[in-house]
């Protein structure tokens, strides 16, 4: 992914939390992360991006946790153009970031930007305490893009996948797919059908892979420049590795279509490729028919 030299980055969309410790946070279902357990009262609904396991004790041990070190990453100073985003890979994931945005608020009337957060270990959201084992999500209730950036490590040794820099734009422009959802009131309507293959889970995660594809059809007319089609393979190999049936065949040996909360490999592949031949959010209805 190639970016526009002289376009200007906004870091202040990035908030660095890296080297923080969170405290035991608020309560919301976030969307797009594992399932786990914070505390007594809380209770994350929330699977990782493909499904995979969660270790709940790891949650439940922060509980509590004081703040930490309140030493922040740099990103607002060295951040700045699209040249520094061809040279950094935080500048690049903010110019990402940009470029998300910047397509979604022409696109979306009365559009409200979404702050991504990096983290790492554990951090205080607005829908309760999260550590790396959940996996990169969106929070409703404070309206938040959440990654710990290791997470792209884990993709790549975990799931399989090739990994590149698109790779990681499909995982941050699918959580911005959530943002859109949630703006557009279609979060509020899944309820408690959480599971199984025709789910109202499964359709908004597919809808949130098709919104991505839409996102890189149109990122051109943003601070992006251009995206090859080896770049778009990437994002198709990440959606791959992070299908409920090759995460569950992997970790449990067999597939349970019954458990499923994010679609099949070849579903997330194919609405991916949907909103990317279209261009068009329009055409990302998965709520209307099979899937």
């Amino acid at each position: 992914m190639d970016f526009k030299k002289g376009a200007k980055l906004d870091p202040s969309q990035v908030e660095d939390r890296r080297g923080m410790r969170g405290m035991r946070g608020g309560r919301g279902v976030a969307v797009g992360g594992g399932a786990g357990v914070v505390g007594i009262v809380l209770v994350l609904l929330i699977t990782l991006l493909g499904g995979g396991n969660i270790d709940l004790n790891a949650l439940q041990s922060l509980d509590g946790v004081t703040a930490g070190g309140q030493q922040q990453g740099q990103v607002h100073d060295e951040c700045q153009t699209g040249q520094d985003a061809e040279q950094s890979r935080i500048c690049r994931l903010i110019g990402t970031v940009n470029s998300i945005q910047d397509y979604w608020s022409r696109v979306i009337d009365g559009y409200r930007p979404a702050t991504t957060v990096f983290f790492s270990g554990s951090t205080d959201t607005g829908c309760g305490l999260a550590t790396a084992d959940v996996g990169p999500f969106y929070c409703p209730a404070d309206k938040k893009v959440y990654v710990d950036l290791g997470f792209f490590q884990e993709l790549q040794a975990r799931f399989g996948a090739e990994g590149g820099p698109f790779a990681e734009a499909y995982v941050l422009a699918h959580e911005y797919g959530h943002h859109v959802q949630d703006l557009l009131g279609i979060l509020d309507t899944i309820g408690g059908d959480r599971q199984g293959p025709q789910s109202a889970a499964v359709r908004s995660e597919l809808q949130a892979d098709c919104y991505a594809g839409v996102w890189a059809a149109n990122a051109p007319t943003t601070v992006v420049a251009s995206v090859s089609e080896d770049q778009i393979a990437q994002a198709l190999d990440a959606a791959q590795s992070v299908g409920d049936d090759r995460i569950q065949k992997e970790i449990q040996g067999q597939v349970n279509r019954e458990t499923w909360t994010h679609g099949s490999s070849a579903q997330r592949q194919r609405w991916f490729r949907t909103g990317y031949r279209s261009g068009d959010p329009n055409a990302c209805d998965t709520f209307s028919g099979p899937i």
